[in-house]
């Protein structure tokens, strides 16, 4: 792991999780979410725009029958968020009777997964597991479970693999917690 801070737009960052600690996180995930799944078909949701780089490493783990499909929530009304999920996008998958597995980056508040649980247990799956990379309980507002937490982190800003500020750093290996 590069052990000198980045700087980007009018931040630093230092080095927080490696390349090789994500690969063994998601290497513990997929033996998680292989076991439980065994002998059954798994349709696995990743919410973008985050979620895309800790997606793909973790499909590499996954060893049981499944497919994958990616969405966009759209809860944006001009330049600030609604706070309502108005629309999920990319959604052309049934998940009427299918186990589902939602990959997200990072679960903070829980807000976004909050408003679009109800919308996704509408479509009636057989089940419902939530997958995060990084998990800050301190921020954690909602009511709901994870099943699958790669790891707990302080309540502090991170960026890199998905993760951004203002749209930068998500093409970073590493992950790196604000200075």
């Amino acid at each position: 792991m590069n052990a000198t801070k980045i700087k980007l737009k009018d931040k630093e960052f230092t080095p927080y999780l490696s390349a090789q600690d994500l690969a063994q996180i998601n290497k513990e995930l997929g033996a998680k979410i292989n076991k439980d799944f065994a002998g059954k078909e798994v349709l696995f949701l990743a919410i973008l725009n985050g979620s895309f780089m800790f997606a793909a490493d973790l499909m590499r783990e996954i060893n049981i029958k499944s497919t994958i499909s990616f969405v966009k929530v759209a809860s944006y009304e001009g330049l600030s968020s609604s706070g309502t999920v108005k629309k999920l996008i990319g959604l052309m998958d049934s998940l009427e009777a299918r186990h589902v597995v939602v990959i997200e980056d990072i679960i903070d508040t829980g807000n976004t997964l909050d408003k679009l649980l109800p919308t996704l247990l509408a479509e009636n799956p057989a089940s419902l597991s939530l997958c995060t990379l990084l998990f800050k309980p301190e921020a954690f507002k909602a009511d709901f479970e994870i099943q699958y937490v790669g790891k707990e982190i302080p309540n502090k800003f991170i960026v890199g693999y998905g993760l951004d500020y203002d749209g930068y750093g998500r093409n970073l290996g590493d992950i790196y917690q604000i200075s």
